[in-house]
Order: C-alpha cells, then structure tokens, then sequence
C-alpha cells in the first residue's frame, strides 16, 4: 500500500483515501500522517462503521481475509481484496456468497490485466495476426531456503497464506494466462524436496 495502492486511490479518478486502518495504533497514524489520510482506525468496526467511507480495500495476509470480508459485507460496503482472495476456494467461495447474496461488489486485485502492455498483447492475440497459440510455458522459481532456515515471513506459512508463495505470486500469473489464453482448465502437479516437512508449503 504504500508504493501503490495508497497513491493509486489517491489520484484515480472519483476516488479518494479518507481513511486507514491496522490493529497498531501508531503505525496507523503513522501511515495517515505520511500520506496526508484524514483519519486512522485501529479497530475494523471504527473504519467500517465510517460514513465517509464508501468501499474497503482489504490488503491483509490471506489468513485474515474470511473474517474481515464478511464483517465488510455485513456492513454492506463493496470490497476491493487483495490476492489471492482467501487461502482456499472453500474460503473463496463462502466470501463470493455473501457478497453475491447482498448484491454488494466484490473485487479481487487481479490488476495485471489492466496493464496496457497486456491489453496490447491480449489484442494481437485474439486479432490471430500471429497464428494460433498452440503452448504456452511459464516458470516461476524461487531459490529453496537452506535447511534449518527460518521461513520468509507469513507468505510461507501455510496457516496463513494457504500455499506459500506460488498461491501469492504465482496466482497472478494464472489469472494472466486465463485473461490472455482462457478459460483454462487447470489439472496440478506439484513436488517437494525429499526432505521437506510435509506440513510445511513448498
């Protein structure tokens, strides 16, 4: 957010950051002084009953998403959430619901399809300028951590990210490869090292 989520609702057009939220306090203010937001929550209900607030974006690790996408429903506001939408389709699913349910707008933060660089190609592609795409290969590829290693942060506990990274980056990639080539029907593989812990994500 503070790259470009936060500036991006700043200047887009009818938009405008009134406030923010994070369950530490100073760090919310912290967050409001730096980029001139009027006021700052520490508790979800302070920001969601707001009625300067029009709509929430949800941009919390994946492990919180069900919770605070249904308390944002409830209070019959649109949700913009960030990727992936939760750590599993139940999950996903059980949001989409509720959303759809109260005809309230839901948004997942897919936004590569929007990059002129990828509605240029997605053009040339369907034009069949170029033929027919007949492969497409794709890699993503991290280095392992070495053993005994403490994991990188939340995106590798699976408790709270559902997969490790390739469910965080790697799920912009396919939402790209639906935009570009889809629908997809996706049949998985997966492997691990040997001596991997198996309740540990890859």
């Amino acid at each position: 957010t503070e790259v470009k989520s936060g500036p991006a609702f700043q200047s887009a057009e009818n938009s405008k950051l009134v406030a923010v939220m994070r369950r530490d306090a100073q760090k919310a203010k912290d967050y409001a002084e730096r980029h001139q937001v009027p006021k700052w929550y520490n508790t979800l209900e302070g920001i969601l009953t707001d009625p300067e607030v029009d709509a929430i974006y949800v941009a919390t690790p994946p492990g919180s998403h069900l919770e605070v996408a249904l308390e944002v429903a409830k209070h019959g506001k649109p949700c913009y959430l960030e990727k992936p939408m939760a750590r599993n389709l139940t999950e996903s699913m059980e949001i989409a619901k509720a959303f759809e349910l109260l005809s309230i707008p839901l948004f997942v933060a897919y936004y590569r399809r929007s990059y002129k660089r990828f509605l240029r190609l997605k053009a040339l592609l369907d034009s069949g300028r170029y033929g027919q795409v007949s492969s497409v290969q794709y890699r993503l590829e991290r280095p392992a951590p070495a053993p005994g290693a403490t994991p990188a942060g939340w995106r590798q506990d699976a408790s709270i990210s559902g997969g490790g990274l390739f469910v965080d980056l790697g799920s912009h990639a396919l939402d790209l490869l639906d935009f570009l080539f889809g629908p997809l029907q996706l049949r998985g593989a997966a492997a691990r090292r040997p001596e991997a812990d198996p309740a540990e994500p890859e």
